[in-house]
């Protein structure tokens, strides 16, 4: 890549990182639902002008269906999921967890699509996997403290439960978009998706909203949010896809926990631990080989 996609990698990275500790603060006044509700809604308002673009609205007009129903999938759900999550555990472990989004992507291919994996890559989701269990079974058994409380078990597996989930429906979204929406404009799908996903939690962002004012730097948050980490990032993502291909734009997936680890320390004092990270490196080694960036000859030869 050159010097200036490279760049533009970087900062897709520091972007997507940054959504997690936007979130924090968000969902801590507005709470899961509405945050998710308001960062669409605001995201898909700065994405509107993007219709202006010649071929934009007629395509997004042949497959409104599909493309509104994608955006749910792909953004709706998943962002209520994450609002939520990080509403409990810190924002190092949530985005760590948010790494496994190709090896569930990958599964999903497999049993949808019939997209069996190689060798490797088969071999690259067992270590994922592998990875997954150990930061669940190393973040079970202890609160914050050290002391063993069921409550904070309870509270904190179900915060990890939701991100494995939020994972999940983007590897749903990933295998219905190659099924039903291959061949449509990038910008169509990035701002009806967010239409979409607008629509879909207009309502449970009405019922749940807070009964108490909400400061100005929650809403700055929300803006942030929905205008940098959303609108601007699926931009940059899709042109990054455009210039080097979708195998290298995928692997901005490995950059975005260490941003979102370093914003959690400095700015909310977060911890991170030895096993974290650990379990951290674990998922994005199982990544790269269940993605096909990494292969391995033998065991490609073999299948």
């Amino acid at each position: 890549m050159s010097l200036s996609l490279i760049a533009e990698f970087v900062l897709l990275a520091a972007l997507w990182g940054s959504s997690f500790l936007f979130m924090r603060l968000g969902a801590a006044e507005f709470g899961a639902l509405p945050t998710a509700g308001l960062r669409v809604a605001l995201a898909a308002l700065f994405l509107l002008p993007v219709f202006l673009v010649k071929g934009v609205w007629a395509d997004f007009r042949q497959r409104a269906r599909p493309i509104l129903f994608v955006g749910l999938l792909n953004s709706g759900i998943p962002f209520a999921l994450f609002a939520y999550a990080v509403m409990h555990i810190t924002t190092g472990l949530t985005s760590i967890l948010n790494a496994t989004v190709p090896l569930t992507g990958a599964v999903v291919a497999w049993l949808w699509l019939k997209d069996r994996p190689s060798g490797s890559r088969m071999l690259g989701l067992l270590i994922g996997f592998v990875g997954v269990t150990l930061l669940v079974i190393g973040k079970s058994g202890f609160n914050a403290t050290g002391v063993a409380g069921a409550a904070s078990i309870g509270t904190t597996l179900l915060a990890m439960g939701a991100c494995l989930l939020a994972t999940t429906c983007y590897g749903l979204a990933a295998s219905f978009t190659k099924r039903y929406l291959t061949g449509a404009h990038p910008l169509a799908t990035a701002t009806g998706s967010q239409i979409g996903a607008a629509l879909g939690l207009a309502l449970p962002t009405f019922w749940f909203w807070p009964e108490t004012p909400v400061s100005l730097g929650a809403w700055g948050a929300l803006a942030a949010v929905a205008l940098f980490c959303t609108s601007i990032a699926y931009i940059l993502f899709f042109h990054i896809i455009e210039q080097a291909g979708p195998s290298k734009a995928l692997t901005v997936t490995f950059l975005v926990p260490v941003f979102a680890l370093m914003y959690g320390v400095f700015f909310l004092g977060e911890n991170i631990t030895p096993w974290m990270v650990t379990c951290g490196v674990i998922i994005v080694c199982g990544t790269a080989l269940s993605t096909g960036l990494v292969r391995l000859g033998r065991l490609e030869r073999a299948t």
